[in-house]
């Protein structure tokens, strides 16, 4: 039995059956299973322990069988499982990972229709999760999804549908979403410093797209701090995990000792990955340290009214 882990596009599981009867010595009966993971980075053992769902896609009553036993101590917990073909499988991964980026997507949208309205999208976010058909996770504004899994997926699963003479609009509207996000996100910090970046200094607290890993594939820093020093602005950067990547992919990027460090100076705060460590900054020192006192919070971290009143000039996404 040839068991499949990763997220693939559909069709794969055959695929890998052709290739093996093909190429077989002799004939010998087989099977190929998908059983799609769904680990979240930074959560992994958490996730695999105890996963919300076990997916297995099989043919033949054995393969069924035998994944059944090899997940066995799963049903002492109660986690559901849902077994399917291979196809179905397969898709079930690319139909979770590009729903989560809908969510993503659609919440910044309404963010960026907040602002204009004076509403406020974190408010609107937690009205909205209340509904338990919509649920709290993954409504959360900021600089867009980043990392491996749903720029890939997104483009896959749009990919399969072209492939197959469909336009999946949602999805495609999806990934446009998440690219335009960044460059909002670039004019938001570059309205904070009065339109001119020419000869600013800008601190970047976090670079990785997202907390608890130094993964830095498709993170919203990627495109926002080059953009920013392309209009002239120096930015100096501080991240617990990704800084020896970011290095290699960010050019002129100042790395930094700690938030402190990075703040020494700077024009500008920009708070870029809601990191732990920077949910509670020392606001006092860094007033002292700061040219100016100018707080751009792209992941809405923290209560306006209490930096603001700490005398700084606050910015955040999708809140008046």
């Amino acid at each position: 039995m040839v068991v499949t882990k990763s997220t693939v596009p559909v069709g794969t599981g055959q695929e890998v059956a052709r290739i093996i009867k093909e190429n077989q010595s002799q004939p010998l009966d087989f099977d190929v299973v998908s059983n799609p993971e769904f680990l979240r980075e930074g959560s992994a053992i958490e996730d695999f322990m105890r996963p919300n769902r076990v997916v297995v896609g099989a043919e033949s009553e054995r393969a069924r069988d035998i994944m059944s036993e090899l997940y066995a101590p799963l049903y002492l917990i109660e986690t559901p499982f849902v077994i399917t073909n291979v196809e179905t499988a397969e898709m079930i991964k690319y139909a979770s990972n590009a729903f989560l980026a809908t969510k993503i997507s659609f919440i910044n949208e309404m963010a960026n229709i907040c602002e204009k309205v004076g509403a406020d999208v974190n408010v609107v976010a937690k009205g909205m999760g209340l509904d338990k058909r919509i649920g709290p996770k993954f409504l959360h504004a900021g600089a867009g999804f980043g990392g491996s899994c749903f720029p890939k997926d997104t483009e896959a699963i749009a990919h399969i549908a072209r492939d197959q003479g469909y336009a999946f609009r949602i999805v495609e509207a999806v990934m446009q979403v998440n690219d335009n996000q960044r460059q909002v996100m670039v004019d938001k910090i570059v309205k904070a410093l009065g339109g001119e970046l020419e000869g600013k200094t800008i601190a970047c607290l976090g670079l990785t797209f997202k907390p608890n890993t130094d993964d830095m594939r498709e993170a919203p820093s990627l495109v926002i701090l080059p953009a920013l020093m392309n209009k002239g602005a120096k930015v100096r950067a501080y991240d617990p995990a990704g800084m020896e990547e970011a290095e290699q992919m960010i050019p002129g990027l100042v790395l930094c000792d700690n938030a402190n460090h990075a703040a020494e100076g700077a024009d500008a705060l920009v708070l870029m990955t809601e990191w732990n460590q920077f949910r509670n900054l020392d606001w006092a020192r860094l007033k002292d340290l700061m040219a100016d006192r100018v707080v751009v919070d792209l992941r809405n971290v923290y209560k306006p009214q209490k930096v603001r009143k700490l005398g700084f000039d606050y910015h955040s996404v999708g809140r008046p």
